[in-house]
């Protein structure tokens, strides 16, 4: 292998050079102007000299007359003895005959070596220091030993908890734990493997989002296995120094291959497995050698050492190549938010040592938290554990968890912020109109809650949640979106002729919805079945010089398409609002006197009967159905809901 050639380190001469300055600076800082000593002499033989002090070597002369506007002198004597045998009987003759009339002669006639020479030395020990320092860091023994600490791994080993974490500690992830019973299994017996020819993937790359349990899952393949864990972050290679990250890798492998079998688990590998070249200035050379190093460990360990390899990362799409590539991360496991089942299993697992109420039942949770990972369904239940200390109740209750859930979607509640009548008003109008339109829309989940409660960024919330969850979206879903979130912006429009600023997030999500309709998922006649979307987000080092794989006439055809779309699906909702103007009306009064309005009191409104004083928990499992409308009025929906 070929010995990569380090890059100098100048930290150590720019610090000499800054001590050198330094020193220089303190011996030729600038002084207050003195007179020589042959002056001083003249000014004593002259009889100018009206009282004088002497401290330490330094002499203050009082003057009979001014000399330069100035009635006194100062003067840093280079040696009193040496004043005081030149000049003695002088002053002591000036003192008798009355010409100095008070003087303060210190008898120290010593002379203050320390003081002369004290920048010196100074300049002289920091040199010296800074020359052990190279000398030490460039050997190989002694201190260089402290310094080669430097580069040494400082992984984790093992979790958090005492008890060693296995497969029954991850919940809502039952295929993800099926393909890594393999790697269990390997760990356990690799003879069986090994006597077949099998080769045992050397490493496992779990993608996916944000707390979905990805580094859950690695701590349980390890107890499982019961075989050592090394944990690392990705950050913990990159470091300042050329050669440090290198040097941390080296260690990492050499110590697992020493504790074999073990798992190497590489947290957010995107830190240091990006793709090389990444950057505007081209690649980050250390990061780079970091991550060769990294590839040459993976090629450098047999299959069979018992060492596995793996990383999580929620951006597959930045890392390099060379590491997704057989013989190095072979397999790759993707790990999804959980569908109403994992979450309902993950409530238990996260609700073992939680007191909870005989009231509570996870299952109704689960169903009204489409979307939650399973790092957001341990902040639920840890957000109603403390609801309910705050509120002194002994255990979790229904309502504790309903606070909670409306906390982690939105944020606190903000009660205190004073807001304008009109204000209000206008929020109310804005989710009224989001309300109604969700109403007349079949594809659209129905309303569970309306409120005006400030919380986080929002004035007001229209919470929809779905009665079963789906995995496919059809174009005239997404079209009726994009209906439902212009509800806002048109019933301001009919009610005010005017528009305000709330509705700039609905906006933008309509009109994302729209774009990726037309340009990603082919859903326009008039563009075709082709997809000219990339990434939803740009990685610097991979997209700036990519050009746009669409030329700028069908790029004005895809807006005018997006334009379209917005522009017919602000129609229908406007065609709705319009019809049932007198529902929006009665909602939003309803908003403006109550705050809150439930599921059961909104489809009472919307089915013209009278509005339920009492509202139903935000867990009512009861499912109203959608009333059967009149020919008239399902006749104008469905005319209205054709896809332009």
């Amino acid at each position: 292998m070929t010995q990569q050639t380090k890059r100098p380190n100048l930290l150590p001469y720019l610090l000499v050079l800054l001590v050198l300055v330094g020193v220089y600076g303190f011996m030729n800082k600038p002084v207050e102007a003195e007179p020589s000593y042959a002056e001083v002499r003249e000014l004593f033989e002259s009889e100018q000299v009206s009282a004088f002090t002497v401290t330490d070597t330094t002499l203050r002369m009082k003057l009979r007359e001014p000399i330069d506007g100035k009635t006194e002198l100062k003067k840093d004597l280079f040696s009193v003895t040496l004043f005081y045998d030149d000049l003695g009987e002088l002053i002591e003759q000036q003192k008798a005959d009355g010409i100095i009339e008070d003087y303060d002669f210190t008898a120290d006639h010593s002379i203050n070596y320390v003081a002369m020479f004290a920048p010196y030395i100074l300049a002289v020990l920091g040199i010296f220091a800074i020359w052990y320092f190279l000398s030490v860091r460039s050997a190989g023994g002694g201190g260089g030993d402290r310094m080669a600490k430097f580069g040494t791994a400082s992984f984790k080993t093992g979790g958090d908890n005492k008890r060693p974490t296995t497969f029954s500690d991850v919940a809502g992830a039952d295929e993800e734990k099926e393909e890594l019973q393999e790697i269990v299994d390997f760990l356990k017996a690799p003879g069986k493997f090994i006597d077949l020819g099998a080769r045992i993937p050397k490493g496992v790359l779990l993608v996916g989002p944000p707390g979905t349990g990805k580094t859950l899952l690695a701590r349980a393949v390890a107890g499982e296995a019961n075989v050592q864990f090394l944990s690392i972050s990705g950050s913990d290679f990159v470091e300042l120094y050329v050669g440090i990250g290198a040097s941390r890798v080296r260690d990492l492998f050499e110590q697992a291959k020493r504790s074999a079998p073990a798992i190497i688990f590489i947290d957010e590998i995107d830190a240091v497995g990006r793709r090389r070249g990444a950057g505007l200035g081209g690649g980050h050379d250390e990061r780079e050698q970091t991550l060769n190093q990294l590839l040459v460990e993976m090629d450098g360990f047999g299959s069979n050492e018992g060492v596995i390899v793996m990383a999580a990362t929620n951006r597959q799409d930045i890392l390099d190549p060379a590491l997704l590539r057989p013989g190095r991360f072979d397999r790759q496991i993707y790990v999804s938010a959980p569908d109403v089942k994992g979450r309902e299993e993950i409530l238990k697992v996260h609700a073992r040592d939680k007191q909870l109420a005989d009231d509570v039942d996870l299952k109704v949770i689960a169903r009204s938290t489409g979307g939650f990972t399973g790092a957001d369904l341990a902040n639920l239940l840890n957000e109603a554990a403390l609801y309910s200390a705050r509120h002194n109740c002994p255990v979790i209750t229904m309502q504790a968890l309903e606070s909670s859930i409306l906390k982690v979607i939105a944020g606190p509640e903000k009660r205190s912020r004073v807001a304008l009548k009109r204000d209000l008003r206008m929020t109310a109008i804005h989710e009224a109109g989001h309300a109604v339109a969700t109403y007349f829309l079949k594809t659209q989940d129905p309303v569970h809650q309306i409120t005006i409660v400030p919380r986080g960024r929002t004035l007001g919330m229209t919470i929809s949640l779905p009665e079963e969850e789906s995995t496919h979206l059809t174009r005239n879903q997404m079209y009726e979106q994009i209906v439902t979130l212009l509800g806002g912006r048109v019933a301001e429009k009919q009610e005010y002729n005017d528009i305000s600023t709330g509705a700039s997030n609905d906006l933008q999500r309509a009109t994302k919805i729209a774009h990726d309709m037309v340009a990603k998922f082919g859903m326009s006649a008039r563009i075709g079945s082709v997809s000219y979307d990339n990434d939803d987000e740009i990685f610097v080092g991979r997209d700036y010089e990519r050009t746009k794989s669409y030329s700028e006439q069908t790029g004005a055809q895809i807006d005018e398409e997006v334009k379209e779309i917005i522009d017919s699906a602000y129609a229908q909702c406007a065609q709705i609002l319009s019809d049932n103007a007198d529902k929006l009306h009665q909602i939003a009064d309803y908003l403006l006197e109550h705050e809150t309005m439930s599921r059961k009191q909104f489809e009472a409104c919307m089915r013209g009967e009278p509005i339920p004083e009492t509202a139903e928990s935000f867990f009512d499992e009861t499912k109203a159905e959608k009333p059967a409308q009149d020919a008239q009025t399902e006749e104008k929906t469905e005319e209205s809901s054709e896809k332009p």
